[in-house]
């Protein structure tokens, strides 16, 4: 009886301690995490500190968590044409849906033909797709295929196909394809659909992870995208893409700046630091609200992608 007791005392002192470490790594934990949070919160913040404080404060005091003097001057400087930017919010917005949905679905083709051991062709065309992702014509040849054989110059398809497909995203949704198992194609066969009703109702659902994780690639790859709209598109296209008309603007400030510098001509407080922080606002706003739609589904396919890779 005494033995049980000591036993008995013996199981409850060692649970409780396990609950106390318990505690104790849960709150190391917690406070770490919260830590982490507040590194990565405070860059951003500082962003839209400083984008409200006057550029003689930011002058003086550098950036700061809190803007000693308020102003909004940045942002009414830069919808001071409100027209071009909502223009060009909605050019950003419609290349991104369609950009990233056609991608979405050829690069889900792609990946899903390439993984089949019955597609006698598929070495061979990994083998290509791999060595274009090595080496590149470079930007002459690629720049003469869009001008001038296939005639995009002042076209939002010069901006909308580049970007349509790439070879590490045909990899990576290969490896995602790979986790699914062979017998759901056998099924489909057995039961007489095609190859397309195979991919489109067997294989596409059972794809979110991937399709989440590679769409996310893609919506960011389009949203920030600035440099083929300066390759092709010129002054005879009304409304530019989102990240170029902002590019535009800094710099249509800066030169500005530059040719009033060495004259008489005095303008106050005419923004330069703080209108770059205003236009990384108002270009990074809209597309972190896509995150927390797609987080579920991105965590678990990176998970998937690494251990299937």
């Amino acid at each position: 009886m005494t033995e049980k007791i000591q036993t008995g005392h013996v199981m409850h002192s060692s649970h409780i301690r396990k609950d106390k470490s318990q505690i104790v790594i849960n709150i190391i934990t917690y406070i770490l995490v919260t830590i982490f949070c507040i590194m990565c919160i405070m860059p951003f913040w500082m962003i839209v500190a400083s984008s409200f404080a006057t550029e003689d404060s930011v002058r003086r005091s550098g950036f700061t968590l809190w803007p000693t003097e308020v102003s909004t001057y940045s942002y009414e400087l830069l919808f001071r044409s409100p027209d071009q930017m909502i223009g060009a919010y909605i050019v950003t917005i419609c290349l991104t849906l369609a950009g990233t949905l056609v991608g979405l679905f050829i690069i889900a083709m792609t990946g899903y033909a390439l993984q089949r051991k019955d597609f006698p062709l598929r070495n061979g065309i990994m083998f290509y797709i791999y060595f274009t992702s090595l080496f590149s014509a470079g930007l002459v040849p690629f720049y003469l295929l869009i001008v001038q054989y296939l005639n995009l110059r002042d076209s939002y398809f010069a901006i909308l196909l580049p970007l349509l497909m790439s070879p590490w995203l045909i990899v990576l949704m290969k490896n995602f394809v790979k986790a699914i198992p062979h017998e759901i194609t056998e099924s489909g066969k057995i039961d007489g659909a095609g190859d397309f009703r195979i991919f489109y109702s067997l294989i596409l659902p059972n794809l979110k992870p991937a399709l989440a994780t590679i769409g996310l690639f893609l919506a960011l790859s389009y949203w920030n995208e600035w440099y083929y709209s300066s390759l092709f598109l010129t002054t005879k296209v009304e409304y530019r893409p989102l990240q170029y008309h902002l590019y535009n603007v800094i710099n249509k400030v800066a030169s500005l700046k530059n040719s009033v510098a060495g004259s008489n001509v005095v303008i106050t407080d005419l923004p330069g630091e703080t209108l770059k922080m205003a236009t990384a606002v108002v270009a990074t706003g809209p597309i972190i609200l896509l995150y927390p739609f797609v987080q579920k589904y991105f965590v678990a396919g990176l998970t998937v992608g690494a251990v299937k890779g």
